[in-house]
This record gives structure tokens, sequence and C-alpha cells, in this order.
């Protein structure tokens, strides 16, 4: 069943998906499509854990298989997709791979497995690290004046001898799994008649901030992999082409930007990629995506569809989330932007009214000072009029005490819920050790400050979402000149500079 006609059914259904070499961005659409349909997801050790964004609903199961030691075995990886997949009379099933499925990621075997069994399956090719690794070292694998030809080879040095020497008219050769047994691979390509002068570069974790990359000859690389420290996962690329390291570099270059060096922790929800996270990288900064919080639907719908049937006075939308479930909640019922009309929409800055506008419709009013007092305060209605505030359960009060004050009739409407994440110890390391956290929201402080504690370095987008955090604990707030996410990473590279001098004095 090819992509375009996978749709969800109550069949057993296996996508088979390369999940890139360890970027999170390296993952194809498709990819990401078809995890976000699964029901129940298995992946190994190379598939990067921040692709599991894409799946918040889905069963996670860690099969492992890392270098020499399996978690569990592959047999009983195929039979654990199989029994996945018949489940309660049929669920979707992902498997996700490091890498490409079929480049040495025995996906033919699980795919095999499936056709044995009678379920229905996809494969989802992904980047291969053979060649995103030396990309991102700066290394092509293939160049006009260096390298015609290319070859993809295991580490296995069974191979040896004879196999080499069929391999004298590739120009690059790329090694995957083969860091172990280098030193003993090296020799065997020069005794099967490779120059030992060949350039050669080693590539641990590629396309992860945490890659490194040591280089030498086919004669020294072996020493320089030891020298440096390096272990699998790694690459090694044997060719003219890895002289190219020294022009090319640019992934693992010297740090620039004022966050360069920096790790900061962007604290998002279910929804996904964050643009505020390619801002930071721009600054420098490597980038480490924590979900918080998610987002499920309003416990009572039916109250929702009562209050906006035949209303006619101002809608307060406070946040993107709050603009995203109303079309939700309209889509579900087949309706659309036209079911708003004779409403006048309010939105609490400029951010919740680009939402607005992305769904066809301008807001009439946004406060001149981002933030819910603001709103209150400066909403152009009268007293006796009605203001209808769609937000979820953990809404503060703010804005129905400044307007009641007014004499605004003030109403809510559950239209979507906050609840908190669920963080592994491993994650919660990484997000206590990043230099700088983002909070765009008060709950986002409200969740950090439970899950992490409230020792962190963070940086707010607008005043709302500082005095939360420090109403939740956090000393050391630095807070966006307005609310916008260019604002929100020059905050935090502010932030990272505050943490490293002075202490920060709230701005």
């Amino acid at each position: 069943m090819s992509a375009q006609t996978s749709p969800r059914t109550s069949r057993p259904f296996v996508s088979l998906i390369g999940a890139g070499p360890g970027d999170p961005g390296l993952l194809t659409l498709r990819g990401a499509e078809a995890l976000r349909q699964a029901d129940v997801v298995l992946f190994d050790y190379l598939a990067n854990p921040e692709l599991l964004r894409h799946c918040p609903d889905a069963e996670t199961i860690y099969v492992g298989k890392k270098g020499f030691s399996e978690y569990i075995s592959q047999e009983q990886i195929n039979a654990l997709i199989v029994q996945k997949a018949r489940e309660g009379g049929g669920k979707r099933v992902a498997r996700l791979k490091g890498g490409d499925v079929f480049v040495f990621g025995r996906g033919g075997e699980e795919a095999e497995a499936c056709v044995a069994a009678g379920i229905e399956f996809e494969i989802v090719p992904g980047v291969t690290s053979a060649i995103a690794a030396p990309a991102y070292a700066g290394i092509p694998v293939t160049h006009r004046e260096a390298a015609r030809s290319f070859a993809v080879l295991t580490g296995n040095t069974k191979e040896g001898g004879a196999h080499y020497e069929r391999l004298s008219g590739v120009d690059t050769l790329v090694l995957l799994m083969g860091v172990r047994n280098l030193g003993e691979i090296s020799a065997d390509l020069i005794a099967a008649g490779r120059d030992p002068q060949t350039p050669a570069a080693t590539i641990q974790w590629g396309t992860t901030p945490q890659q490194r990359v040591a280089t030498g000859t086919l004669a020294t690389i072996a020493g320089a992999v030891r020298e440096a420290g390096l272990e699998a996962p790694a690459v090694t690329v044997v060719g003219e082409v890895a002289r190219l390291r020294d022009t090319l570099r640019w992934f693992d270059a010297p740090p620039q930007g004022p966050l360069a060096g920096r790790t900061v922790a962007v604290t998002r929800t279910r929804d996904g990629a964050s643009a505020l996270a390619d801002l930071l990288r721009a600054r420098g900064a490597s980038v480490l995506e924590v979900p918080l919080i998610r987002f499920a639907p309003g416990r009572a719908p039916g109250r929702v569809e009562e209050a906006l049937h035949d209303f006619g006075g101002w809608l307060l939308l406070t946040s993107n989330q709050a603009v995203r479930a109303l079309f939700e909640f309209l889509t579900e019922r087949d309706l659309d932007a036209r079911a708003l009309s004779g409403m006048r929409l309010a939105a609490v800055g400029p951010s919740t009214a680009r939402t607005l506008a992305e769904h066809g419709l301008r807001a009439d009013f946004v406060p001149s000072t981002p933030g819910a007092r603001h709103l209150a305060a400066e909403l152009p209605a009268r007293p006796g009029e009605v203001a209808l505030h769609l937000t979820s359960q953990v809404a503060e009060d703010e804005l129905e005490r400044g307007l009641t004050a007014r004499g605004v009739r003030y109403g809510r409407a559950e239209l979507y819920r906050t609840e908190p994440a669920i963080l592994d110890e491993g994650a919660l390391a990484r997000l206590r050790a990043a230099d700088v956290v983002t909070l765009a929201s008060g709950s986002a402080a409200r969740h950090l400050a439970a899950l992490a504690g409230t020792d962190l370095t963070v940086a707010a987008m607008g005043p709302q979402t500082a005095d939360a955090a420090r109403e939740a604990g956090f000393s050391r707030v630095t807070v966006a000149r307005e609310a916008t996410l260019e604002a929100l990473a020059d905050a935090a590279a502010q932030a990272a500079l505050e943490r490293e001098g002075a202490p920060s004095s709230g701005r």
C-alpha cells in the first residue's frame, strides 16, 4: 500500500519508517505523517527520541539495538511488530529505525515478517547516515574532480581481502558500524591495494549537536579515532573527498553567534517543531525541544456549541491554541469561519492575531501591549456588552476581573484542556542541564517548575508569563521586549549572558 493509499483503518497496518541520521529535521514529511497516524511506535537506539513528539498519544516501545549488544533480538522485534499490529482487531504500528529502512537496517527482514503474517505495510525511506553524516562534516561523497563513485560498506571484518579488492575502482568508501574494527578494516584495505595515504575521516553522532570528527589517512585514522575517544555510532569516509572537510566544514565549525556553545531548551506543546528553535539555532544555540504540556479537547463541547449559538458579542482568544482548537471544533461539526459571522474577534496579542489570519480572519481588536490585563483594560466594549472567553480549564481570572470591573458581561467556555506532559529521567536531565529555558505561557512556567524544579534560567515571552514564572518560584527571569519569537530568542541570548555574569535584572 502506497503512502497515498494508506488511510487509517481498523485493519493491522505497519509503517517501516527511516528516522534519518539524528537531526530531527531530517525526518521526511511522510515519516512524520505516519507517526501521527500510529497507535504503537517501536523505536531503536539510533532514532532521535525527539521524533516521538509527532505521536504523543501512541504507545511507545524502546527496542534497543545499540552496537553489539541487542536489547531484544531481531526475531523478537519482528514478532512484536506483528503482535502489536494484530492487537484489538487491528492497529497501526510504526517501526522507527535510525537512518534508512533498507540501508543495513534489517528493514527487509521486518517487511518479510509482515508478508508472512499477512499484514499490510509501507516503506518510508529515510536519510541514511552514509550520506548525511559526511555532508554535515563538510565531506561530499562524490565530487566531479575527486570522486565519481562511492560504496557503502558494513564494518564486518569478515568481508576482508577479496571483497575489498573488488572495490578497488570505487573512489569513496563509506563504512557504517565499523569504528570498533577500524584498525583491522584499514589494514585489510591497504592490503587490498588502497593507498595508505588516502584521506579519511570518522564522524561520531553525525548531524546532531554531539557530532565529533577525527581526520587522518587510511593508515592513521584508527589511531586518530582512539586518541579522540570516538565510539559508535560513527561513519568513516575513505577517499580524496575527505580532504574537502578543511574547506567545506560548516555544521561543527567553531561556534558563532550570541548563543554559540550554549544549549537552550524550548518548552512547547505537542504540536510539532518550533519556529523558535530555528531562530535560536541561527544565533548559534544547540536546541533541545521539550514538551511540557499537551492539549486535549474540552470536556463539555456541548456547552461551547451552546455558547456560540447566535452569539453576537466579543469573542476573546487569548492563545494560539485557542484559535487552533476553535477551528478544530468547527471542522468537527462541518463548519468553517462563516459560523463566526456577527461576532467581533479580540486577540490577546500579535501572535494570536497572526494565527487567526492564517485561518482567513482578521482580529477586530488587539491590545497595544500583549496580555490578559491589557486586553481587559483596552477592549472597546461598553458596560452591558457580552464577552465570551474561549480558553482552557486553567485560565487565570485576570481577564474576567478586569472586564467585570468595567461592567462588561464576561462568559467563559472550556474549549480545550491543558495537561502536563510526561518526561523520562533522561529528558529531565537534559532539561535541567540547559543554559536557558524559554517560556511562552504561564502554564508552561508552572509545568516546568513542577517537572524540573526552579533552579533554572528562563526567558519569558511577555510580562504576564514572567510574572507567572516568578510566582512559580523562578528567580532568574529575563523578559522579551515584545511578544514575538524573535524577541524571545534575543531574551534567551541575554539570559545566557547574565547567567555567566551579573544576576538577571528581570527586565
